[in-house]
């Protein structure tokens, strides 16, 4: 049962711990990529089983989504963890899209994470990518000889085997040859040239027929999008009552004290919070919350609203 919640606040919030267990906290790690598969940024999930204070976050995720008492959740928690601690001995814990808990001899809690799952939610909708790889090809070139050379080849050859007949008769006969081959050669040439050019005309009129011009101005499109308030305050919860009327008697009870108690509002869920004071910081935050649960709220946890 508490995977589920553990998943949902791990998108939310960089720490959760499960109280009398350990916690499970998150760091941001950029953009890697291996073997050819390139990974987007996310969250990287550890597990530390020195964090073992109720902070009050994972309690009260399950009071509100079982609509519950703050004090009923704690003790299914409690439940649970002790459940955990015997199963540990002798098998291995799944936490569905977090990762696996497993204990050696010497009792020493080790976990696996879970790597399919990215608790970044800046990196939503992005998925790994594997590069293709591109092979060269080398193509053999053969030489082409040019027929110009091969015609003047097959003259001089003629040339030679006719050599034996009388000078004056074959020379007239040698030249009116040649003549006739450079004719015909340049023949060749100017069919090639009014055929390239031919070509190049039927090209340039398909890329005019294939122009063409919008008239109509695409329509514009108005995107609101709400940005988030960056300037954050930090609460100080001491605790989220179904009646108003407990709530009241806790303000009282913390005013007594010296705190700035007051109502905070009501969360989606119904509860009214009780708040002792307001922060800018959550280092601030952090210095009092101590004094406050040893005082008087020992499960008041930090809200950031």
């Amino acid at each position: 049962m508490l995977a589920t919640y553990i998943k949902d606040l791990l998108y939310r919030y960089d720490c959760v711990i499960v109280p009398n267990f350990g916690g499970f906290v998150t760091n941001k790690v950029g953009a890697r990529i291996e073997n050819d598969t390139i990974y987007p940024p996310n969250k990287q999930i550890s597990f530390n089983s020195q964090l073992k204070h109720n902070d009050g976050l994972l309690a009260n995720e399950v009071a509100v989504a079982n609509k519950i008492s703050f004090e009923e959740a704690n003790k299914q928690i409690s439940e649970i963890v002790l459940q955990w601690n015997v199963n540990l001995k002798s098998e291995t814990i799944s936490l569905e899209g977090v990762g696996v808990l497993s204990q050696n001899s010497e009792n020493q809690l080790f976990f696996e994470p879970n790597k399919q799952t990215n608790f970044l939610t800046e990196s939503f909708g992005l998925a790994p990518v594997t590069a293709s790889v591109i092979e060269k090809v080398q193509e053999e070139v053969i030489p082409v000889v040019a027929e110009e050379e091969a015609t003047e080849s097959k003259v001089v050859t003629l040339q030679k085997e006719r050599k034996s007949f009388g000078f004056v008769k074959y020379a007239a006969a040698a030249a009116i040859l040649v003549a006739g081959v450079v004719g015909v050669n340049q023949y060749q040439k100017n069919s090639q040239i009014n055929t390239l050019a031919i070509e190049q005309d039927a090209i340039e009129q398909k890329i005019q027929k294939a122009t063409f011009i919008i008239d109509d101005e695409l329509p514009t499109i108005n995107f609101n999008i709400s940005k988030e308030n960056s300037n954050h305050k930090i609460h100080i919860i001491a605790g989220a009552f179904q009646s108003e009327v407990n709530a009241n008697k806790k303000i009282e009870e913390l005013q007594a004290k010296g705190y700035d108690a007051k109502i905070l509002g009501k969360n989606n869920w119904g509860l009214t919070q009780v708040s002792v004071g307001s922060f800018a910081t959550k280092e601030a935050a952090q210095e009092v919350i101590e004094e406050v649960r040893s005082n008087t709220s020992p499960d008041a946890w930090i809200l950031v609203k």
